[in-house]
């Protein structure tokens, strides 16, 4: 398969993801951000693993659970919290500085090469997103804003770490790892933190079932299919199409407004993210005949 299209198939991932929002609004009883976050993450997991039945090994048990953690409890804990305590605009905008980081990290752990034209699509792509999401009224909490870095960093850390230490299994099964990980972990945290969950409706139901399938197993099976086979600096970038899709989600389905500023937003970001990809590939070109090898024995 071709890097073109390694990226069309892994930006299905982010753009999934843009539909959260308006699941977890229309569909998720409000109040249990870290039971819906465990509810996600540990029952595809065990699926998963049911499939795969393989689990990891040596170094891999505590790696598994380092990037459990990194992708999924502590980066969704802390997205919950931003988005409680910050309007939603702000979150998705703190949230969008997890490129640049990630830039810094390829960097600093694999020795990735980070080119100017990198970082001014992260900072164009920061600044879509505020054009898309971001409103005059929009108010400031610093232990939101706080933890809306943490996130960012979290998660930056483990899309990082992901490609760097490239386990010897499948997409599939490291899939299966992490989530099952990083509900694990979520479970006791949930359960003191939060009150015992309603009895779900059949609204709540197909919630869980979309979260859990659609928008948590299957789409982290391609988003790390395409952290095995690009660069994290090449695939993060995707992640601006996150808020652009719940944006144009809400506008299609819950009738909200779409001014002239958010169309100007929106193909900010698309020209960021095709900015970014831009960059990569000139650095990608030298080294593609072994990366291309390297793939092909995986």
């Amino acid at each position: 398969m071709s890097r073109a299209s390694d990226l069309l198939l892994t930006a299905i991932a982010p753009a999934v993801w843009g539909s959260t929002y308006i699941v977890t609004t229309e569909l998720l009883p409000a109040g249990y951000p870290l039971t819906v976050a465990m509810l996600r993450a540990l029952p595809a997991g065990l699926l998963l693993l049911a499939l795969v039945r393989q689990l990891p090994s040596g170094i891999w048990w505590p790696r598994t659970f380092l990037l459990g953690a990194l992708n999924f409890s502590f980066f969704w804990a802390m997205l919950f919290v931003s988005a409680y305590r910050l309007p939603g605009g702000v979150a998705a905008t703190v949230g969008a500085i997890q490129p640049l980081i990630v830039l810094g990290l390829s960097r600093a752990v694999m020795g990735t090469v980070v080119r100017p034209l990198s970082v001014l699509a992260g900072l164009a792509g920061i600044g879509g997103v505020a054009l898309l999401v971001l409103t005059p009224a929009a108010a400031l909490d610093p232990v939101g804003i706080a933890a809306g870095l943490a996130g960012a960093v979290s998660m930056a850390f483990g899309t990082v770490l992901s490609r760097h230490w490239q386990p010897p299994v499948p997409p599939l099964t490291f899939t299966a790892w992490q989530l099952t990980a990083g509900g694990l972990l979520l479970v006791p945290v949930a359960l003191v933190f939060e009150p015992a969950l309603p009895m779900p409706t059949t609204e709540n139901l197909v919630g869980f079932l979309y979260l859990g399938v659609i928008g948590g197993a299957l789409t982290y099976i391609v988003w790390f299919r395409g952290l095995a086979r690009l660069d994290p600096a090449t695939i993060s970038p995707l992640g601006f199409l996150s808020p652009l899709v719940a944006v144009v989600l809400g506008w299609a389905l819950l009738g909200q407004d779409l001014s002239l500023l958010q169309i100007g937003g929106m193909v900010v970001v698309l020209g960021s993210v095709w900015l970014s990809q831009r960059a990569q590939a000139t650095v990608a070109q030298p080294a593609a005949g072994g990366k291309a090898v390297s793939s092909a024995a995986r």
